[in-house]
This record gives structure tokens, sequence and C-alpha cells, in this order.
């Protein structure tokens, strides 16, 4: 079944109201911003007690993939700046470093405990965000000689690769997908 909740989301329901596909149309960074959000609070039951929860982002270059992880990152409380990691490939951002559980009050947010990055109360159970950009490599050998083994089994980590194509043959079948189309200068379609 569509239905529309306003103008920014369309998406389509499963008999037992699970999301099975949303496409939205992000007008500004705080519509984006406001996507990152509901993309985190919605994560619920697709995290894996087995191995990370990846998430390949698909688009064209400047099509909002970074800007999306950037605002996730915000959404876990992280002060640090969140850049590309196409020259690095790989960056890593603890999310917590305290041992700090997600707060049982209110899940959305509990003002009272932001503090400085790695402090601030989460949504989830991650030890670390961990941002890829595969545009440079050539092959999936190039990923796994990075450690991909070893932090995709960590169901404590949080993954977003860019260009995850590069690099399907070592990515498990798992994996959630966002598509990101530039619209035009400030709008972009978001499909998941």
């Amino acid at each position: 079944m569509k239905r529309e909740f306003n103008s920014f989301f369309t998406y389509f329901l499963l008999k037992n109201d699970t999301i099975a596909f949303m496409k939205i149309i992000s007008n500004s960074l705080k519509e984006t911003e406001k996507l990152a959000q509901d993309f985190i609070n919605r994560l619920g039951n697709l995290v894996s007690k087995s191995e990370a929860f990846v998430v390949g982002l698909y688009g064209d270059l400047g099509s909002g993939k970074t800007t999306f992880v950037k605002f996730v990152a915000k959404e876990f409380g992280l002060k640090n700046t969140v850049t590309s990691p196409t020259f690095v490939i790989e960056k890593i951002y603890p999310v917590r470093t305290d041992g700090r559980k997600r707060p049982t009050s209110n899940p959305v947010r509990d003002k009272s405990l932001n503090g400085t990055n790695g402090t601030g109360p989460l949504k989830h159970d991650f030890d670390n965000l961990i941002h890829i950009d595969a545009y440079r490599l050539e092959s999936a050998d190039e990923l796994k000689a990075l450690g991909w083994e070893e932090i995709s089994k960590n169901p404590k980590n949080i993954i977003f690769i860019e260009w995850p194509e590069n690099v399907k043959s070592v990515l498990s079948k798992n994996i959630k997908e966002i598509h990101f189309k530039c619209i035009d200068e400030n709008t972009r379609e978001i499909v998941w």
C-alpha cells in the first residue's frame, strides 16, 4: 500500500506495517538531516547481533552520500567533523567511548546526556561508525587488505560504504542500500 506522509516522504507498507520501500525528495540540508534521523530511528530489528550493520550508499559524485553520513554521525552525538574518506579510503569514528548505553527514558534523544564526542546518548549499541569510500578501489581484495573481514564481523560497527558496487563481491547480501540522485543544486531524491 502506497502512502504519502507529506511532500517529503513516499513509502510503501507491507502487511505488518514494515516499510518496504521509501522514496524521499529532499529540498534542503535540513530535510536530509531529518531523513538521517528517521533512518537511525528505524534501524530497530534490522540490526544484526552477529555482524556489522552495513549500508551501501549509491549515487553519483555530489549526490549527497557524505552529507547523509555527516548527519547520521551528528545523530550519534559525534562532534568531530565528518569528511569524505575519498583519499584515505576509510575513517573510523568512535561513537561510544565510555560504555554508556542508549537512554531508556527518551529513545529519540535525552538532551541532558549530550556531551563531547562519543558521550552522547545512542539509539543503538554501536561502538563505531565506519565510513568507507570505495571510489578509488579497483577490487574487493583492496578492501580486504584494509581489514574488511574483521570490521564487517563486529556487530558493534555500523558501516557506511560509498561506491559499494566497486567491491560488491566481498559484501554481504544483507547490506542495506540507499540510492541518491541529484535533481538540482538543492534537491536530492533518496530511495531506500
